[in-house]
């Protein structure tokens, strides 16, 4: 029997300073891509409660300043970051295109564009816009990690590919605090192939990314723990109903966006937009106000406080009535926040919104107030799920909040569910964005006809070779 000594294979590996060097980078560029995303959690927060102060202190405000600053936001991204606009995980994606020349990566994922978007990101929860940072979180980490690259030794194993991917996904592990989410989603909607696995080196790098965060803000995820009485049998029908509602409500919201944003024929609405888009921005950023102010401020920013204080059994839009609109309102200030073309992410808002939806169905369907949190948890589940057609990641960033193994089961299936309900009313939205950032490739120069008698290219190419073929046989 042949014996394996282990020492050699030791010492191969203690001697290869480019395995070393590159382990050293992904995991310096993956903390760098967790630091990042910890300010831009600050400077998003910070920004926000900034907004609320003001709007306390006067209740018209938002009504002048939040399309003030739509405008703003949009011309600057327009002029200066296109590259920037929206949620940022569409431009992930194409960067990740097999298509895509490497020297037009900069299009979509960059340090400037990450740049740009921690302060457009932030200047749009500055303005009170309903929007999330989940999303742009992708681009911005995915900025980072790329510009590793530079600095890995040459024939490297890690590809430009894989730091796009695990920058991407390590953005959503430190903006949620939920490390397998964030590898769930690299492999789920990064790559959209569930075969293919990532490194344990790119892993690893998302799972530091997360535990940064943890580090920083302790052992709990963007919405906290989410605590669950044991399920009964009266749970049944009610989740049933909150799985199809989730799927139908999710796949509208998401064909409302492909059509919005992704339509070969754009509407009369899309084609002001295209004409005047600061005054469709203004427009937008008027009615955004409006809901708010209508909400109480609930529909302002991500939805978190709302989201939390009906997890806390307590209502965050008092003087907002009925509580049932809250959800429609805060989908439709989402879209038009979106639309605007604000670099925006919709991660936290579909959370909230699918918060609202389970709230409602607890609150119709006559069960006990403390069976509300597990059908919270599932409409957070279903709706995000319907919304990303990315249930398996929705999942497992809802389960990361629950406090209960209970409801493991429970929130696969409400997601499978809503997703499949969802595919059947709307192509995948990150799909069909990342179809239009493709688009913005510039287009290849149109090939000279060649000359009657002219060797083709092909021809040339060989001719030029033989040259240097007879050389190298000399």
């Amino acid at each position: 029997m042949q014996r394996h000594d282990p020492l050699p294979r030791f010492q191969r590996e203690l001697s290869d300073w480019r395995l070393w060097l590159t382990r050293a980078v992904v995991i310096l560029f993956a903390a760098l891509a967790g630091l990042t995303v910890l300010f831009f959690t600050w400077l998003g927060e910070s920004a926000l409660a900034l907004f609320s102060r003001g709007r306390e202190a006067c209740w018209w405000a938002p009504l002048v300043w939040t399309p003030l600053c739509t405008v703003v936001i949009v011309h600057a991204t327009r002029r200066w970051w296109p590259g920037a606009a929206g949620s940022g995980i569409p431009q992930v994606m194409a960067a990740l295109d097999p298509t895509v020349p490497a020297g037009q990566r900069h299009l979509f994922v960059s340090l400037r564009l990450a740049c740009a978007k921690v302060w457009l990101t932030a200047g749009g929860l500055l303005g009170g816009l309903s929007l999330g940072r989940e999303g742009p979180s992708v681009q911005v980490a995915a900025g980072v990690m790329h510009a590793a690259r530079h600095w890995l030794p040459a024939g490297a194993a890690v590809s430009p590919q894989g730091l796009l991917a695990a920058g991407g996904a390590a953005g959503i592990a430190a903006a949620f605090n939920t490390p397998l989410g964030g590898v769930m989603f690299a492999i789920e909607e990064l790559t959209r192939r569930p075969e293919q696995r990532s490194s344990g080196l790119l892993i690893a790098g998302i799972v530091l990314a997360g535990l940064v965060g943890v580090s920083f803000y302790g052992n709990g995820t963007y919405f906290g723990v989410i605590h669950v009485v044991e399920l009964t049998a009266a749970l049944w029908w009610p989740a049933l109903l909150l799985a199809l509602g989730c799927g139908v409500l999710g796949g509208l919201f998401s064909r409302l966006l492909v059509s919005s944003l992704a339509a070969p024929e754009p509407g009369r609405l899309s084609r002001w937009r295209s004409r005047r888009p600061l005054a469709f921005a203004a427009g937008c950023g008027l009615v955004v106000a409006i809901i708010g102010v209508v909400t109480a401020g609930a529909a302002f920013g991500g939805g978190y406080e709302h989201t939390q204080a009906l997890l806390r059994g307590t209502e965050a839009t008092a003087g907002a009535e009925p509580a049932w609109l809250f959800a429609p309102l805060k989908l439709v200030a989402t879209w038009l926040t979106t639309w605007a073309g604000v670099p925006a992410g919709i991660f936290a808002p579909s959370l909230s919104i699918g918060a609202a939806w389970g709230a409602d169905v607890a609150r119709f369907s006559g069960l006990d107030a403390s069976h509300a949190p597990a059908l919270i948890a599932l409409g957070m589940a279903g709706f995000l799920a319907a919304t990303t057609q990315a249930p398996l990641t929705a999942f497992i960033i809802v389960m990361e909040m629950v406090d209960g193994h209970a409801m493991v089961l429970s929130l696969m299936a409400c997601a499978l569910v809503a997703s499949g309900v969802s595919r059947l009313m709307s192509p995948p939205l990150y799909a069909a964005l990342a179809a239009v950032q493709l688009g913005r490739l510039p287009a290849a120069p149109p090939e000279e006809p060649e000359e009657p008698g002219e060797p083709g290219a092909g021809e040339r190419a060989d001719d030029e070779a033989q040259p240097a073929s007879a050389a190298s046989s000399s």
